[in-house]
């Protein structure tokens, strides 16, 4: 069964910074490409950052250099920082992983960013 279970959301002020995890379980981690998307309230899904198998890594213009994708193969985990959050970056963010061979895509649940004064 697989999983991905995201951890990190929380309530910060703008300017501030957040670190969001994701664990994986069940995939072949080290054969799938680990994406960040978020959804704001009345807005479509969108991707924010994504890193490949190989750690080559893509950003959103709305978050390049402020936030860094990285991953840890051998704890199944893949970060998100975000530093200088604005109100804008509020949204659920969720993890996904897609497999390199077959393209099956996999979602977590999500955890909430609010960013307010």
């Amino acid at each position: 069964q697989v999983q991905l279970v995201e951890s990190g959301g929380g309530l910060v002020q703008p300017g501030g910074s957040l670190r969001l995890s994701c664990v994986a379980s069940g995939i072949s981690f080290g054969f799938n490409a680990m994406d960040w998307h978020r959804q704001a309230p009345g807005k479509e899904r969108e991707l924010v950052a994504e890193i490949t198998s190989t750690g080559t890594t893509n950003y959103a213009d709305s978050v390049k250099g402020r936030f860094t994708i990285s991953r840890d193969n051998a704890k199944n985990t893949v970060y998100l920082q975000m530093n200088s959050l604005k109100p804008e970056d509020t949204a659920i963010y969720y993890c996904s992983a897609q497999n390199n061979f077959s393209g099956r895509r996999f979602w977590g649940q999500g955890t909430q960013v609010t960013v307010s004064s």
